[in-house]
C-alpha cells in the first residue's frame, strides 16, 4: 500500500507535469520532473518505496530508453509486493514503448505477462487495450 502523502503529492505532481507539457513550458515540466525523481530516489529501499512512483516518473520520462528502465525499476517492486494492477499497467506502458523503437519480440512478452497479471484486476478496459495491442503484433 502507497503511503497517503506520497500517493497525494506524485499525484500533485503528475498533474501539474501534464499542465506543463501541454502548455510546453519546459522550465516548469523539468523542475516537477526533478521533483518527482527526488521522491523517488529519496524513497527507494525504504518502507515508502512503491511501484506508483516509479511508473509514475517512467510516464513522464521522454528518452525512450530511459523510460523502459524506469517502467522495469517500477515492475521490479510491483512483483515484490504482488500488485497485479501495477504488474499489468507497467508491463502495457513498457510494451507501447517498445514497439515505438521497433522490439516487437520483447513487447510481445510485455503484453503477454500484462495479460496474465490483467486476469486478476478489475480495469476491463486495461484488459481490452492489452488483448488488442497484442492481437496487433502477433501473426494471424
Amino acid at each position: 500500500m502507497i503511503n497517503t502523502k506520497i500517493y497525494k503529492s506524485v499525484y500533485k505532481l503528475s498533474e501539474n507535469l501534464m499542465e506543463a507539457a501541454n502548455k510546453e513550458d519546459r522550465v516548469a515540466f523539468d523542475l516537477l520532473y526533478a521533483e518527482l525523481k527526488a521522491i523517488c530516489i529519496d524513497n527507494e529501499n525504504t518502507p515508502k518505496d512503491h511501484p506508483e512512483q516509479w511508473e509514475t516518473l517512467a510516464d513522464f520520462t521522454e528518452e525512450l530508453e530511459e523510460a523502459i528502465e524506469g517502467y522495469e525499476k517500477a515492475q521490479v517492486k510491483a512483483i515484490a509486493v504482488n500488485s497485479k494492477d501495477h504488474m499489468s499497467s507497467i508491463a502495457f506502458s513498457m510494451a507501447k514503448l517498445q514497439i515505438e523503437l521497433g522490439q516487437t519480440e520483447h513487447a510481445i512478452k510485455s503484453l503477454q505477462d500484462a495479460k496474465i497479471n490483467a486476469n486478476k484486476i478489475a480495469d476491463r478496459e486495461l484488459k481490452v487495450e492489452i488483448d488488442e495491442l497484442l492481437e496487433t503484433l502477433l501473426p494471424g
